[in-house]
């Protein structure tokens, strides 16, 4: 997660109807009709694309672009491992973290989601990690000169472990029985697209698409009464390609791969995706794992930890959890895509 908002919300409006016009050149009397307007800016590192189905107030635009700046930088002031002065960075920085440390209740929910999935994945997803992800590069750290040496990656590892961290619901409180650093890069962005969509819905805004880098939450439908239709990508560099389109109304879909956030050096592959057990970037045939869910932050915790297991380990997993999720796995030159019997109803044909 950055440090700071990229750049200010701008508000454009995405569809138009020309019946207003129309009708006030009849002389006709007319309801003011209902466009998709769109709230765009800077935040995580990442852009933000939020649509949200309204009539024309640009009092009423202005004000929830101003809500939702405000919603993503209270949630980048918690959870960040890019600003020394984030609730999380804080906590990290502790010298002793044995004691129970009080902490915001956004933060311990993520916290609280984190762990859950750490044990229903049986560590696949584990924010524990943070230490072993600055190492190779993919943290406020920076890029290594040369891979890491297996002796400094054993000492990294040996701080690792989701179970060393404990967390009290009723001091909503947390301490660690080893000093450990904490990365929520894997669930953090989808928290902050769920929580921008409690403040739409929290101003009244019912029907609305928000994207944050890719992960994504819909409710309601659009103006014209349709779905909400979207992307899946096609896992290839430098480029955007589409592999299928969904169509959804009241969830959340999050992706993890290995296409976008990657480095070369040594002539090796290095993907910013970190196994907790080996402490090293996978390196397998899944190229990409999408889930859909209710919650846009356990669709993104949960396409992480999918995207670590690699395609075999993570389809019995998500059988066994009841998870809607769409595989795209390298085969040859090519890619063949699977999905869970729960993804099925998303898919247009």
């Amino acid at each position: 997660m950055s440090s700071r908002l990229l750049r200010p919300a701008r508000v454009i409006m995405v569809s138009a109807v020309l019946a207003l016009a129309m009708a006030a050149l009849a002389g006709c009397s007319f309801e003011p009709d209902e466009n998709i307007w769109e709230i765009s800016g800077g935040v995580f590192g990442t852009q933000y694309h939020i649509n949200v189905v309204l009539t024309e107030d640009r009092d009423t635009l202005d004000h929830l672009a101003q809500g939702i700046e405000e919603t993503l930088e209270s949630v980048d002031a918690a959870m960040s491992t890019w600003r020394e002065d984030s609730e999380l960075s804080r906590f990290n920085r502790l010298e002793d973290q044995s004691g129970w440390v009080e902490v915001s209740p956004e933060l311990f929910e993520v916290l609280s989601a984190a762990q859950d999935v750490s044990e229903r994945s049986g560590g696949a997803f584990d924010i524990t990690i943070g230490p072993v992800v600055n190492l190779w590069g993919f943290g406020p750290e920076g890029r290594p000169e040369k891979i890491p040496p297996d002796e400094l990656l054993s000492q990294r590892l040996a701080t690792v472990g989701y179970r060393f961290l404990e967390l009290d619901p009723e001091r909503q409180a947390i301490r660690t029985t080893r000093v450990q650093y904490l990365d929520l890069s894997g669930i953090a962005k989808g928290y902050g697209v769920d929580a921008v969509a409690r403040y739409l819905e929290g101003q009244g805004v019912d029907r609305y698409l928000v994207e944050i880098g890719g992960e994504v939450r819909v409710h309601g439908r659009k103006p014209d009464g349709s779905a909400w239709r979207l992307a899946v990508e096609q896992p290839v560099e430098r480029q955007r390609q589409v592999n299928r389109v969904i169509a959804m109304d009241n969830h959340a879909m999050a992706t993890s791969g290995d296409y976008r956030n990657y480095y070369e050096s040594e002539g090796q592959r290095f993907s910013h995706t970190i196994d907790p057990q080996s402490g090293r970037p996978v390196d397998h045939r899944l190229a990409s794992v999408t889930v859909i869910m209710d919650s846009t932050m356990m669709a993104d915790a949960w396409a992480t930890a999918l995207n670590v297991l690699g395609y075999e380990a993570a389809n019995r997993l998500a059988l066994q959890e009841n998870l809607a999720a769409y595989f795209i796995v390298r085969e040859g030159e090519g890619f063949r895509t699977y999905h869970t019997p729960a993804f099925a109803t998303y898919l247009i044909e």
